[in-house]
């Protein structure tokens, strides 16, 4: 009794400390990675004295940048803002064609080769067709955006909704519950993990349709001034709108990833940590 009595306390656990490295290392680590590619770039382009033409260096893309950066800046917004339309496009049509397959098994047996057959199809050779049926401007964009990113919100949301865990399946029954109750209390929220899986899947293929749209059928927007730009050999400006476009997919991304941890907080509580 006096051991434990006279035994030092536990010293109690720093989150706060452990949150701030792993915000931290999450930082860091990009960083670090960024930099050295960076300077692979950068030296590769100085030992075999590549042309510009061929591939610019890291400062000249930063010139080309300078010399055309409002312009650069605002089609960026015109690119980023189509991308998300069409990507919140994608979410609404993938989520309801997935819950359907779900919740359907005639409609999976109906309609799922036929989707899978449309995903296996390069979207580039729609291009023309598209074109006829919605011309120039902005709805073949985001039509493109759509096509291109669509399937895996589809798969993803019906993998979830149909690997609902057995034990809560069999709890729902015992409580007489009904089809509504059970997808909007049990399988929607088991399935959600999954779901977001898919959308972050589909979020850089969104920035992918869209640059091919604008490169097809766009008057503006950061795609369009890659076309224009390469075939004036100012490939410096093409490379500045290209690190844009990795820009917009790297935040686009990473605000769906903070927007999965404020709405399904219990998966990080309920998942091992690496």
């Amino acid at each position: 009794m006096t051991d434990l009595a006279t035994a030092p306390a536990p010293v109690p656990a720093d989150p706060a400390g452990s949150t701030s490295r792993r915000t931290l290392a999450a930082v860091a680590w990009p960083l670090l990675g960024l930099a050295i590619a960076i300077g692979l770039w950068w030296a590769g382009t100085a030992l075999f004295s590549i042309n510009t033409v061929v591939l610019p260096s890291p400062p000249a893309v930063i010139s080309g940048f300078n010399r055309y950066r409002e312009f650069l800046l605002e089609e960026s917004w015109h690119t980023a803002a189509a991308t998300v339309q069409g990507f919140l496009l994608s979410v609404g049509v993938g989520v309801l064609l997935g819950i359907a397959i779900a919740a359907w098994r005639p409609f999976e047996r109906m309609f799922a080769p036929l989707l899978v057959a449309f995903n296996a199809v390069p979207k580039v050779a729609l291009a023309p067709l598209v074109l006829i049926w919605f011309g120039y401007g902005r709805t073949p964009i985001l039509a493109m955006a759509f096509m291109v990113c669509f399937f895996p919100i589809v798969l993803s949301t019906a993998t979830g909704l149909t690997s609902t865990p057995a034990d809560l399946a069999e709890l729902v029954r015992s409580m007489d519950a009904s089809r509504l109750q059970t997808f909007v209390r049990v399988r929607l929220p088991a399935a959600l993990p999954q779901i977001f899986v898919g959308l972050k899947v589909a979020m850089p293929l969104a920035v992918i349709g869209v640059v091919v749209g604008e490169m097809q059928y766009g008057e503006n927007g950061l795609g369009t001034i890659i076309v224009q730009t390469s075939g004036q050999g100012d490939t410096s400006t093409a490379f500045a709108a290209i690190t844009l476009l990795a820009l917009i997919s790297i935040v686009l991304y990473y605000v769906l990833v903070l927007v999965e941890r404020l709405a399904l907080p219990w998966v990080r509580a309920t998942t091992s940590q690496r």
